[in-house]
């Protein structure tokens, strides 16, 4: 199947799942390494999400733990699309039958000053563009059936992304041990998931820096207001209706959404 027939079939097999349910996985109807092809794919559901109205807040970041990527065999983190219905505050009740299989996971998210658009980017560009940081939830879901899912597969479903829940009180970068802080993900009074800022490709500003060259490279660069949700610290919980997750990260408030039925 060549790349424009590949993309005329998958994109819009990928675009009708949000509504009529998870999709066999992408991987075995094309080339698996044309990474390149699952990133068109995102793009054009990306469009199609833009004609529909949707506003694009930001990005995320995906693949950031080395574990996560010897998992999949790969080498590097991928990126989606962030969009301002799927943001929420911090405390929201949201209702679970809106994801078809949620799992969440804590992370750091940045608001840009600044654009990230210059040629050479360094950490020193990154470090004046970030304005400040909040912890933040990501709702993870994937639109391929049981999470069976492959680099390319994750890539052309938007980075797996669901959704995001903001912390609402903004923290300035010097106020932050961005390497050593340490994250707990509970759920009720019980603590699923840990992890620390480092497990973030090192830290969640070389991640952020990745991400902003990537964005370049596409013809899409970074721009002033933009969220960047830059990768998570810990392992991510599965979703289910009635459960309640909050999350703490040094340095951070915390942050904390409830799900309905």
């Amino acid at each position: 199947m060549s790349n424009k027939h590949s993309l005329a079939n998958l994109a819009p097999s990928l675009f009708d799942a949000y509504k009529k349910g998870a999709v066999a996985p992408l991987r075995h109807q094309v080339d698996v390494k044309d990474i390149a092809l699952a990133y068109q794919i995102q793009q054009e559901n990306h469009r199609r999400w833009s004609e529909q109205g949707r506003v694009t807040i930001g990005r995320k970041i995906g693949l950031t733990s080395t574990a996560v990527q010897a998992q999949l065999g790969v080498d590097q983190p991928d990126y989606g699309m962030v969009y301002a219905d799927t943001c929420y505050c911090s405390g929201a009740q949201i209702p679970a039958s809106q994801f078809l299989q949620p799992k969440i996971e804590a992370e750091i998210a940045f608001v840009l000053k600044s654009d990230l658009d210059a040629d050479n980017l360094t950490i020193i560009d990154v470090i004046n563009a970030v304005d400040y940081a909040v912890a933040a939830l990501e709702i993870v879901d994937s639109r391929v059936e049981n999470w069976d899912i492959s680099l390319f597969d994750t890539i052309a479903d938007n980075a797996s992304y669901g959704g995001i829940i903001m912390g609402t009180t903004p923290v300035p970068l010097s106020q932050l041990d961005l390497e050593n802080c340490q994250m707990q993900l509970s759920k009720g009074d019980e603590v699923v998931s840990e992890g620390e800022g480092r497990a973030c490709l090192g830290n969640p500003l070389l991640a952020t820096l990745w991400l902003a060259n990537m964005m370049i490279e596409n013809g899409q660069p970074l721009r002033a207001g933009d969220v960047v949700l830059s990768g998570a610290l810990g392992p991510m919980i599965a979703v289910e209706s009635n459960d309640t997750f909050s999350a703490t990260i040094d340095g951070l408030n915390s942050v904390s959404v409830s799900f309905t039925e």
